[in-house]
């Protein structure tokens, strides 16, 4: 019974007509570490997300505070002017394609709610870094992207101590599971956290071992957010503006084992990546 079961899992995951989503990258900062995905003001947000639509986005994801190593986190009312007007425009533009909100404060997604109805909620902290998170996307009944993550993009990567990655992660996710339930979140979608308080190696132990979390939550879908990170360019002894080939492997690995959602700054390319795995797979 048990192999049959494992049989039907990875069956699943290399149906090569299954649901796989491209979630595009809007920066309204200007300290994220890709250049091009930083938008200074409404205009420009709105353009790269229709480039990034046209290219084959099903998911935009509006992100108001850094989180790359070292930054500071913003506070919530800082976060809040920066999205008010995007959104707002965002979703008369363009009211059928989803939004993702990139953000740890529960009062943000509340003010989100009330201004645009349903998105999902990317949060990097899993409801860690405001204990008012997740009982508030659970009230308002809105899907969310747990991340795994230790510490603060501050102090991460000194955080980086696992006697096995890829097992401790997925532990991480079981006991996230029990929260979930116990907040009434229905639909929650797994980051393994690529990048965030992991070296590089271990990095890559997540890229080889993502099938286990295919076997361990078979019902969730997985995010996997690798574009143009310092655990490609910093390798390759590259830039990040270079690591765009490199990326596209990785993705193509990624949804080997299971990914269904990437998280992108090249929405054509990811999209070509995916079209390349159909054929394989």
């Amino acid at each position: 019974m048990k192999s049959r079961n494992l049989f039907a899992i990875f069956a699943a995951y290399m149906d090569k007509n299954r649901q796989i989503d491209i979630m595009g990258i809007v920066n309204l900062t200007d300290d994220s570490y890709f250049s091009p995905s930083r938008c200074a003001d409404t205009d420009q947000a709105l353009s790269l997300a229709r480039r990034m639509i046209d290219e084959g986005a099903g998911i935009i994801d509006f992100g108001a505070c850094s989180s790359r190593p070292g930054a500071e986190l913003s506070d919530p009312e800082t976060e809040w002017r920066r999205l008010q007007p995007v959104l707002a425009s965002f979703r008369d533009a363009f009211p059928d394609v989803r939004i993702s909100i990139d953000t740890i404060w529960a009062s943000v997604v509340s003010r989100a709610c009330g201004l645009i109805g349903s998105f999902i909620v990317n949060d990097i902290s899993a409801g860690e870094d405001d204990p008012r998170m997740l009982e508030t996307v659970g009230a308002l009944g809105l899907p969310y992207v747990a991340m795994h993550k230790r510490g603060t993009p501050q102090t991460m990567q000194s955080l980086t101590d696992y006697d096995d990655v890829t097992s401790e992660v997925l532990e991480y996710f079981r006991a996230f599971s029990v929260k979930a339930d116990a907040f009434g979140i229905k639909e929650w979608i797994i980051d393994p956290g690529f990048g965030f308080a992991k070296t590089v190696g271990q990095n890559y132990e997540l890229i080889r071992g993502l099938s286990s979390f295919r076997e361990g939550f078979p019902s969730k879908k997985i995010l996997v957010g690798v574009s143009r990170k310092s655990m490609i360019y910093r390798f390759l002894n590259i830039t990040p503006e270079e690591s765009l080939p490199a990326t596209q492997v990785l993705h193509l690995a990624a949804l080997q084992n299971g990914a269904d959602i990437l998280r992108v700054h090249d929405v054509a390319e990811a999209a070509r990546t995916i079209s390349l795995y159909r054929m394989l797979a």
